[in-house]
């Protein structure tokens, strides 16, 4: 089973050795998002699933680009499709290797 990891520090997340991890520089207690922003946290949770699905191997950790308190969230649009922030990000990757 795929697994993708949220990690509020880097360094931990590298010395986790988790197959995948999704990276943000958000307040500890809050991983997911602010309390009550359904957006951003839903967001959040498809760029998981976008990494689980969309990541070719493991042992990759992508930053997410989202800054705390100073983005404006959509609602997800469509479940079955990608998010564009996890797809430009795992694209990167293989152009460097």
């Amino acid at each position: 089973m795929t697994t993708v990891g949220l990690a509020l520090v880097k360094e931990v997340a590298m010395a986790a050795h988790a197959p995948r991890f999704l990276y943000l520089r958000w307040p500890f207690g809050h991983a997911l998002g602010e309390p009550g922003n359904v957006a951003q946290q839903r967001t959040v949770l498809h760029d998981m699933l976008s990494m689980a699905v969309g990541a070719q191997r493991p042992g990759l950790v992508i930053q997410l680009p989202y800054r705390w308190r100073r983005e404006v969230y959509r609602p997800v649009p469509d479940w079955n499709t990608h998010s564009q922030v996890v797809v430009s990000a795992l694209a990167g990757m293989k152009e460097v290797e």
